[in-house]
């Protein structure tokens, strides 16, 4: 008996750092919030959907993607407001009770016993809510993007096929390709601004 309790917990030490570093599975709300993404960044345009079309091939394919960027973006955000609400209460342990914990009757404070959780969910939700304004910007950038090819290939179809396509598929994906390059170039365009 004893040598099966070894063996199990043995078994368990094993498995936990594997669980620990799985993705996470995305729930009804990445699902939802997924779609209204995909919506954002198929948008309405003929040039907005070829776009989207060449990035994700279907709606149901950047759904899939999209739920689980959302589900990483909530565990990485739980996860990094943990690592911060322990932080500060390791930091001043009193003021961080005061601060997030919920008083009870007559102004006392229940000692802070809910204030790393208040602290964790309101930081996690702020920072989900980051990402998702990066995630709306970014889809506003790809329509932009699309939208700029679009004109400059009915400038000059040829010069477009070819300044963007690759021979190999008879520059059938130079649209696509432009778009990827134009997000990029705004990418890089930000990261190099000096922000004040």
């Amino acid at each position: 008996m004893k040598k099966i309790t070894v063996m199990t917990g043995l078994a368990l030490v094993l498995l936990v750092p594997t669980v620990a570093g799985a993705k996470p599975t995305p729930n009804a709300g990445d699902k939802r919030a997924a779609k209204s993404e995909c919506n954002m960044f198929r948008g309405h345009s003929h040039a907005t959907r070829e776009a989207f079309q060449a990035k994700f091939t279907t709606f149901k394919a950047c759904v899939k993607q999209k739920a689980a960027e959302e589900a990483q973006e909530a565990q990485n955000a739980h996860t990094n407001a943990a690592k911060e609400c322990k932080a500060a209460r390791s930091g001043d342990p009193t003021g961080f009770a005061t601060e997030w914990g919920t008083p009870g009757q007559n102004g006392a404070n229940r000692n802070g016993k809910n204030a790393f959780g208040k602290c964790v969910s309101a930081t996690a939700r702020a920072k989900e809510k980051k990402a998702d304004a990066k995630d709306q910007e970014d889809a506003t950038e790809f329509k932009n993007a699309a939208k700029e090819c679009a004109s400059e290939r009915t400038a000059d179809a040829d010069t477009f096929k070819t300044t963007y396509g690759t021979e190999g598929s008879n520059f059938k994906n130079a649209f696509g390709k432009c778009v990827s390059q134009k997000v990029r170039e705004d990418n890089d365009e930000e990261t190099q601004q000096p922000t004040s």
